[in-house]
């Protein structure tokens, strides 16, 4: 009897760690890809968290960041280039180094699934807090495929040691999922999202004029961010915590098409078209509330040289218009937030506004450009907007915090690199997986609408596959529009362009 004793308190102990990890994870709602991750060896999404290297082990890990398409490089390009602490001391001052100086990043962007905010408007939100969860399981994980036809995933990737979410949506839909996911992985692993680095940016502009005036904040973001309700909520937690006595009104604009046009979806954008097209998605004329108002044409200016618009018309009278350039659709979105606040019984200036999609700082000229046209504009002999827009005003970029953020945890955790060698970027990107049926792609290659917003969730087909970026899945326009806009980024990510 004596020699089945240790079997039996070996037993007992897996029984209590069994007990007490059901216990923990208990409290914590987990969603289908969280369970698998953590308990299901057998499933495609297992993590096998048991292998992920001690802390001490990972100061020479990369900084992972993930988007839903291109447009999180924005923030990526910020955080390379940041110098807004003392690397020596850690205190809030530049000392002409950059913060991230020998790191290295994983960049992920998911363009395959994109465009997110459109989950939530077609009744996915549970599918896009799992594409959430999965994009931070890839960078945790240390395999990728070498291309869209493999079968297996037989690239080798070093993990992950802290994750940055770059994308508004999926902070407001994946950050608590995720969070929960690193806490019963039992990592150590950080997250950051950058809705609450926006409002913590918007109440430093606007308590650094020490006032208490009625103000109001602008918010353009995705239909998905904007339904979750994530900006307003988080902006009027924070002006309690920062005990801001003025009233505060928040105006959110839904961008409808607006980073689906940075990334040139072909429903939204088609450089190649000359004439209207059935499949447009985006914005049309109408008296809706998110429709182009034809007696405000003159104040949206939109470009219509090199078809930026398509349109027919009839007896001089338009029977048909669709924007047809990323800059049209920011003049759009700028002009309707405007409307929205002009129509408002409360008018209080306009101190800001959050670009509360990492797509949107790629038309940063464009917006500008349009709010000071806006100041000036007047309708018999009156400047209508102008007492609507601070003189102060300015947008908000969410991605300065960020990496203000991104730093101090790296400090506080002692996972900086520190080496002397310049970071690398190795930058990823989801395409349909070679598995998918014809029918369920679009002429392009992408997902069709109808497949892509019609995935169950907790399902173990791989519909995508992420693989290293290469001139093959990255748009040519996109390509050219990211080495425009983000040099720094860009310049570590083309020699590795094939």
């Amino acid at each position: 009897m004596k020699r089945f004793v240790p079997y039996l308190i070996i037993a007992l102990v897996l029984l209590g760690v069994s007990s007490c990890k059901n216990r923990k994870k208990s409290e914590l709602p987990t969603i289908p890809v969280i369970d698998k991750a953590l308990d299901e060896p057998s499933s495609i999404w297992y993590a096998d968290f048991d292998r992920f290297p001690p802390k001490e082990d990972r100061s020479q890990f990369p900084i992972g960041v993930f988007d839903s398409g291109t447009g999180g490089l924005t923030v990526l390009e910020v955080i390379l280039k940041s110098d807004y602490l003392d690397n020596i001391e850690g205190d809030m001052e530049s000392d002409g180094i950059p913060d991230f100086t020998g790191e290295d990043f994983q960049y992920l962007a998911d363009q395959a699934n994109m465009p997110y905010g459109t989950y939530s408007s077609e009744g996915k939100a549970d599918y896009l807090r799992e594409l959430a969860v999965k994009d931070a399981l890839f960078l945790l994980g240390d395999k990728y495929y070498e291309r869209s036809s493999d079968k297996y995933a037989k690239g080798k990737k070093q993990r992950c040691k802290i994750i940055v979410i770059a994308c508004n949506t999926a902070t407001a839909y994946g950050l608590n999922d995720i969070q929960t996911l690193l806490e019963l992985s039992g990592t150590g692993v950080k997250v950051i999202g950058v809705i609450n680095a926006g409002v913590n940016a918007t109440f430093d502009n606007i308590l650094s004029s020490r006032k208490r005036d009625s103000l109001s904040v602008g918010v353009m973001a995705t239909i998905g961010t904007i339904d979750s309700d994530a900006y307003r909520r988080t902006i009027m937690q924070v002006k309690k915590e920062r005990a801001y006595e003025g009233f505060i009104q928040v105006v959110n604009q839904k961008g409808a098409g607006f980073a689906e046009a940075v990334d040139l979806e072909k429903d939204f954008v088609d450089l190649s078209l000359t004439a209207p097209r059935d499949s447009y998605r985006g914005p049309k004329l109408g008296d809706g509330p998110d429709d182009i108002k034809e007696e405000l044409l003159d104040v949206y200016k939109f470009n219509f040289a090199d078809n930026a618009v398509l349109y027919k018309k009839v007896n001089k009278k338009y029977t048909e218009f669709q924007l047809n350039s990323a800059a049209n659709y920011a003049r759009f979105h700028i002009v309707s937030l405007l409307e929205q606040l002009r129509q408002s019984p409360e008018q209080a200036p306009l101190k800001s506004v959050i670009l509360g999609c990492t797509h949107y700082p790629f038309l940063l000229d464009t917006l500008n450009k349009t709010i000071s046209e806006l100041r000036s504009y007047r309708r018999n002999g009156k400047l209508i907007y102008a007492h609507l827009i601070a003189d102060d005003f300015t947008f908000i970029d969410p991605a300065v915090f960020t990496a203000i953020e991104c730093c101090k945890i790296l400090r506080e955790e002692k996972l900086m690199a520190l080496r002397t060698r310049k970071g690398r970027v190795d930058a990823f990107i989801s395409v349909p997986s070679y598995g998918v049926p014809t029918k369920n792609l679009e002429p392009d290659g992408g997902l069709t609408h109808d497949f892509k917003y019609g995935r169950a969730v907790g399902s173990e087909d791989v519909t995508t596959v992420v693989v290293p970026f290469s001139k093959d899945n990255l748009n040519p326009d996109n390509l050219k529009r990211i080495q425009k806009l983000v040099p720094y980024t860009y310049e570590k990510i083309k020699e590795k362009l094939n």
